[in-house]
């Protein structure tokens, strides 16, 4: 009787202890994307109607609905252990985490697809009319998509169970034929989408180091306006790569390890314990991406560069210089006008220097 009570102390204590890391993630990850939502929202215009910050945005959106629908699940599972044990609620659970863990790769991968195309393929990027309508039609189609693909477990394609940590309920791997194929598909898609964003983020920032190193290579007295202009204006892309290529990591970091776990799943090596730490760092991701979003901002961005500016060689000069005033490309002109004046661009850059 001693080692009995011995034994269902620590338990509840470690159980009540544990409970508290759900709670603090929770916060986290409601708290930052609120935070990276506002600061999107009030950037400028011409910003907010590009099709990468629309996507950057819905990637936010998604992670603030993943965090606040699947997080109190896992609380109240940890303060009720039955929780999860109710078929409904395991099957909801199982279908967040599939819907949401998809969906953010494919925003991922979107966001590289539009990328490249606005810097290694422009026209097609301009004959497409990748903009703000474009992205938001590719974001409600995804989410449609994704929630009748996600949502096929329920209706019997396969079938969810409570994982062994008795913590998170997930798409059974078992040896059924259904359930087999309807895992493999899941895990063929992730995989897609993580290949794809990895081929993409690598071609452009190929496609900028080329770029770099023609306008290093240029003379900087001889080149006439027309072509410092067309060298800003691709030079200015450098800082939508590195919130990309950032969340990318972040991102492809934290889902890898889940379906890795999918995959050896469905060979019969199913690890609980190693499936437990997937689905917790795949967990970390929506409290990472906001804080991207909020310390890659351009007013940062610019700072940055000033002190990577001040010592930098010589030679890398003047790459460095057209770097640091990224946000031209804001205020390029349309198709058909002519470029700005050199006084022109004096003056725009002071100003926005000022601000």
């Amino acid at each position: 009787m001693e080692s009995q009570n011995f034994t269902h102390g620590p338990v509840s204590t470690n159980r009540t202890h544990v409970s508290a890391l759900p709670v603090f993630m929770f916060a986290g990850g409601a708290v930052g994307n609120l935070v990276a939502i506002v600061v999107l929202s009030v950037s400028r215009q011409d910003r907010k109607s590009s099709a990468f910050y629309t996507l950057v945005c819905g990637l936010a959106v998604t992670d603030l609905l993943g965090t606040c629908l699947a997080s109190p699940l896992t609380i109240a599972n940890y303060l009720d252990a039955r929780v999860l044990q109710q078929p409904r609620l395991c099957e909801f659970h199982s279908f967040l985490l599939l819907f949401f863990g998809l969906t953010g790769l494919s925003i991922i991968c979107a966001m590289a697809a539009e990328r490249y195309l606005a810097i290694c393929c422009p026209y097609a990027h301009e004959r497409w009319r990748v903009n703000r309508r474009f992205a938001q039609k590719f974001l409600l189609s995804t989410y449609l998509s994704h929630a009748l693909f996600c949502g096929l477990p329920a209706m019997g394609m396969s079938r969810s169970a409570l994982q062994p940590s008795a913590t998170w309920c997930f798409i059974d791997r078992g040896r059924a034929p259904v359930a087999a194929a309807y895992s493999a598909l899941y895990g063929a898609g992730s995989l897609l989408l993580i290949l794809g964003t990895i081929v993409l983020n690598l071609a452009v920032c190929g496609a900028l180091l080329l770029m770099r190193r023609r306008t290093a290579r240029r003379p900087r007295g001889r080149a006439s306006v027309r072509q410092r202009w067309r060298a800003l204006s691709s030079a200015a892309e450098t800082q939508m790569i590195a919130v990309l290529v950032t969340t990318s990591v972040v991102v492809l970091a934290c889902s890898a390890p889940l379906v890795v776990c999918l995959f050896t799943g469905l060979m019969g090596d199913q690890d609980p314990d190693a499936d437990l730490a997937a689905i917790r760092i795949a967990s970390v991701n929506p409290i990472l991406d906001p804080w991207i979003y909020i310390l890659l901002r351009r007013s940062l961005f610019r700072r940055l560069l000033r002190l990577r500016r001040g010592r930098s060689p010589p030679r890398s000069h003047v790459f460095s210089h057209l770097v640091s005033t990224a946000n031209i490309i804001t205020q390029l002109p349309a198709a058909g006008t002519s470029p700005p004046t050199e006084q022109g661009l004096k003056t725009r850059r002071t100003s926005m220097d000022e601000t």
